[in-house]
């Protein structure tokens, strides 16, 4: 069989030129393109991983930022509520403390009504009780009330002890003295008084009288601070003190459990 070479050669050539066609026009675009394929899968792999990353730092400041709202909502929560708990402490303050300014004068006024009630029982009484004696001490004595009294300041002048005559000699002789009673004295009275004095401090007693409703009964020698009397009302007053203390024992008992029951609405 006979070869021939130039079909051979022919071939080869043609194969040659169609390799590198081949190579040319089909291998390398297709490199070029799985290259160029390879290349972006890389970049976009790569913008994945950084968008990845960016998102798992957008992530953690996210959940950064809503710690730190929780750990601020919190703290205002907690500050809230101490202050809601101050002021509903304040406003019990406040009103205990009302509470307690309105009964006190509650308290106070009626004490006051008490003491105003018992001054005008006290007034009405001692008038009543005044009235009554002048009517029966006159009507026993054979002579006016005034006049008895007269003559029992005149002997309670005179029968002064040393310490109260020196002091109230002392005062007469420093400044004038001032005789009041309850009724305009007589000038045989008058008269005795001063001749009474004038004896019980061997020396002349300069005075002068004066009529005094409010002693009610009653006769009274005041000069410097210094006082000597009589009068029905120093008895009356003795008696009512007597009364008051005797009212103030009676109402403790029913005043302690009134505070033992403030105290327990307290608690």
């Amino acid at each position: 069989m006979l070869i021939d070479w130039f079909t051979v050669l022919a071939q080869v050539v043609n194969f040659l030129i169609l390799v590198w066609l081949l190579k040319r026009f089909l291998y390398r675009p297709i490199l070029d393109a799985i290259d160029a394929r390879e290349q972006r899968i890389a970049r976009e792999l790569a913008d994945a991983d950084a968008k990845k990353a960016e998102a798992q730092q957008e992530r953690d400041a996210f959940q950064h930022k809503n710690e730190a709202f929780e750990q601020q909502r919190a703290a205002l929560l907690c500050k809230a509520t101490d202050e809601a708990k101050a002021e509903r402490q304040r406003l019990l303050d406040e009103a205990r403390q009302a509470a307690d300014t309105l009964a006190a004068k509650r308290q106070e006024t009626l004490k006051s009504e008490q003491q105003s009630l018992s001054a005008a029982l006290s007034s009405r009484a001692r008038e009543e009780v005044f009235a009554i004696a002048r009517k029966a001490l006159g009507d026993l004595a054979g002579a006016s009330l005034e006049e008895r009294m007269g003559e029992v300041f005149v002997r309670r002048l005179r029968s002064m002890d040393a310490k109260a005559k020196a002091g109230l000699g002392a005062a007469l002789q420093s400044a004038p003295g001032i005789v009041r009673s309850a009724f305009d004295l007589p000038a045989e009275q008058r008269a005795a008084i001063q001749k009474a004095l004038n004896e019980t401090f061997s020396a002349d007693i300069h005075i002068r009288f004066e009529t005094a409703p409010d002693l009610v009964s009653g006769i009274e020698l005041a000069t410097d601070g210094h006082k000597l009397g009589w009068s029905i009302a120093d008895y009356l007053e003795s008696l009512e003190q007597r009364v008051g203390e005797l009212l103030t024992e009676q109402d403790k008992p029913t005043a302690q459990p009134a505070q033992d029951t403030a105290v327990a609405k307290q608690q």
